[in-house]
């Protein structure tokens, strides 16, 4: 039963039962657990829905008093009061840190005293990354781990790597420091030419980490001997003509100038053979130009060549062979269908002759009144057509 004398008090009162507990509603205070991100700012709240002129009171983990009411009891600027009134105590901790987390405790000093618990739970922000292990230059088939790490997260932060914007899998490590969290996170690569110029990125993904993500990138730089391709400008070179010759030469550091020989030596004529860079150039074709022509490139790591056979053509040839093509192709299609025609023909003269000895074997056999009969026409027959045979001879 309720008491008139003490609203919200909780009394003891005799039943059919006996003695019984009755509680009075709005006389709990009422809080509630905070998140809040290192050096930022919690603010703790605490109700009491009912109250008759009670006092409030927060206290920390450690149950010192930080305000009894709007009386503040603890000398630290970083606490202060928001709001205070009999049905309201709120309080603020700005620039938190690792230190102020724990359970605070609100108290409404009823008799007995109640009181409402709130975790105060602070969040470690994860330094931003740095990736080890990096040598610049590396050189091509070097064996190199990449080693990204992040310190003061809380709980445990996660990396992941990128090659380029591809996502590849690494190897996690976490160890604990204190109240946050080392972590760690390694990737195995066997180096080639075509990692030269790739930008390997670790991101760090955390809870306090809402808006921008803690990365860090490094653009891997490799070192390789070159390899060399000769492209030319004419397919069927002739007399005459126009032709370039491009030396096309990749590596690290950059195969720079080329070479040009022709046949073991020296280009011969450089008055008609123009070399600019990395292009050989013929003004005008003629039969001399005819050999085998390579290009050579090298660094510091190899050298690599490429070789081109110039073999110039008459033009007046290389019609004529047209013409000869072309002639020989129209005999061959005709030889084609001759034959084809000829085997249609005796084809057909097979299976009309065939069809005309069967009819004369069944000669004499329509008209037979038995078997017998029938085979005795039919040796008639024969008989004239050898008679015929010989009249004719």
């Amino acid at each position: 039963m309720f008491s008139p004398f003490f609203p919200g008090f909780m009394i003891l009162s005799w039943g059919d039962g006996g003695l019984r507990r009755e509680s009075i509603s709005g006389q709990y205070p009422l809080v509630q657990n905070m998140t809040v991100t290192e050096g930022g700012t919690a603010n703790l709240t605490c109700r009491v829905e009912y109250n008759d002129n009670t006092s409030l009171q927060w206290s920390n983990p450690a149950q010192q008093t930080l305000f009894f009411g709007d009386k503040k009891a603890l000398r630290d600027n970083r606490i202060e009061l928001v709001h205070a009134s009999w049905s309201e105590l709120t309080i603020s901790i700005s620039d938190v840190t690792l230190s102020d987390e724990g359970m605070y405790t609100c108290s409404l000093f009823t008799m007995p005293v109640r009181t409402a618990k709130a975790y105060l739970t602070v969040l470690g922000v994860p330094e931003k990354p740095e990736i080890d292990g990096l040598t610049k230059p590396a050189m091509e088939g070097d064996h190199i781990t990449l080693t990204c790490m992040t310190q003061g997260s809380k709980p445990a932060a996660d990396l992941r790597w990128f090659r380029n914007e591809k996502e590849i899998k690494g190897a996690k490590e976490v160890n604990a420091s204190g109240k946050t969290f080392t972590v760690r996170s390694s990737l195995q690569l066997h180096v080639d030419r075509n990692d030269d110029g790739v930008a390997y990125t670790c991101k760090v993904d955390h809870v306090a980490l809402t808006q921008t993500p803690q990365q860090a990138t490094e653009v891997l730089e490799v070192h390789y001997a070159p390899r060399v391709d000769i492209i030319h400008s004419l397919a069927v070179p002739q007399e005459g003509q126009y032709l370039k010759l491009e030396c096309v030469s990749k590596g690290n550091p950059s195969p720079d100038p080329v070479k040009w020989t022709k046949d073991g030596g020296e280009l011969p004529d450089l008055d008609r053979m123009i070399v600019e860079g990395r292009e050989l150039t013929f003004t005008s074709l003629n039969k001399t130009d005819n050999g085998t022509y390579r290009c050579e490139a090298g660094n510091h790591l190899g050298t690599s060549s490429a070789e081109y056979v110039l073999y110039v053509y008459d033009p007046n040839a290389v019609g004529q062979h047209g013409t000869d093509h072309a002639l020989i192709g129209g005999v061959v299609a005709v030889v084609v269908f001759v034959t084809l025609c000829l085997i249609i023909v005796l084809g057909r003269y097979l299976a009309r002759h065939k069809g005309t000895y069967l009819t004369n074997e069944a000669k004499g056999a329509d008209d037979a009144p038995d078997a017998d009969t029938a085979i005795i026409n039919a040796e008639g027959n024969h008989a004239h057509a050898e008679e015929k045979k010989e009249y004719f001879i």
